[in-house]
């Protein structure tokens, strides 16, 4: 069965801790980081590489609305229910950039797990575009002006 917000809080999964702009700023810049390294590697055509940077891209723009609200996670599924419950039940974004995230996490969970999975250059690629568009979309949920 499926993790779900609650779950995440009581097995102590998702942790409340002081809110921390500093944080969020260094995660979203990491997320960046990850995000050139994605690039990089597709360059070199290392798409298992590539597809690994591009999800850790998009895990640290949305570790960033978890470190802005006061959160911690222990579980990379607890971050998308996080943005679930707190973000999408309030209209405050789009389901489809949580179901995004839960389909690269997949994929990365594959990519380091599975023995017989190889990404491909077309994943890779899709995995760098997803990337780019979710890190602009977590972004403009933070509203800094430093990303305006």
């Amino acid at each position: 069965m499926p993790l779900k917000f609650k779950d995440c809080i009581e097995k102590g999964l998702l942790r409340k801790i002081p809110a921390s702009e500093d944080n969020a700023i260094r995660s979203i810049d990491k997320a960046e980081s990850w995000l050139k390294e994605a690039k990089k590697s597709f360059q070199g055509e290392a798409y298992d590489s590539s597809v690994l940077s591009s999800y850790l891209a998009m895990f640290h723009s949305a570790r960033a609305i978890l470190f802005i609200d006061g959160y911690r996670e222990k579980s990379h599924a607890c971050v998308a229910r996080y943005l679930e419950d707190q973000y999408v039940s309030k209209k405050k974004l789009e389901k489809k950039w949580v179901e995004l995230l839960d389909h690269h996490r997949e994929i990365r969970h594959d990519d380091q797990y599975d023995l017989s999975f190889y990404s491909s250059n077309e994943e890779a690629k899709e995995a760098i575009e997803s990337a780019g568009q979710f890190l602009q979309r977590m972004k403009h949920l933070l509203d800094f002006r430093k990303y305006k």
